[in-house]
């Protein structure tokens, strides 16, 4: 076991920050639910790029208890979702929205606590098919997560 999880999750906040997300939210990039449920932040870059021409999407995000797993560290599935966003917004940003094909995980160490930072970006684009990776990093810059995947562009 990696910390002492809580006995229970706090309800209250619990209820709270799902009520936030719930009226905050709106379905569309960005502002989806699950995104406002998980507290992800956005940047594009280089931020004085045209859209077209962004390299990387970088996602930043507190780990709270609500993400947790039973032993104390951030769930693999919250991890791999925002991988996944990360990868998927930035080929919004400068083609449209696409589809994930596929996508591998390699988790490399648990996070506990702090800010994580995801950074979507190409590695090959074609017309029809994407290939991409997504880094999660701990608040201390150390690699948690590489995810690579293929992406059918619009």
């Amino acid at each position: 076991m990696l910390e002492n999880p809580p006995a229970r999750i706090d309800e209250d906040a619990a209820r709270a920050h799902f009520e936030t997300a719930l009226s905050d939210h709106d379905q569309a990039f960005e502002t989806f639910f699950f995104s406002r449920f998980l507290n992800l932040s956005f940047d594009y870059l280089p931020l004085d790029a045209p859209d077209a021409a962004k390299e990387v999407c970088r996602i930043s995000f507190p780990v709270t208890d609500m993400l947790k797993n039973p032993q104390g560290s951030l769930h693999g599935g919250a991890m791999a979702s925002v991988m996944d966003i990360s990868m998927g917004h930035l080929v919004n940003k400068v083609a449209g929205p696409g589809a994930t094909v596929e996508m591998k995980i390699q988790f490399m160490r648990p996070v506990t606590e702090g800010t994580v930072t995801c950074e979507g970006r190409f590695t090959r684009r074609g017309r029809s098919l994407a290939f991409m990776e997504s880094r999660l990093s701990t608040q201390d810059g150390k690699l948690a997560a590489l995810a690579t995947a293929t992406w059918k562009m619009p």
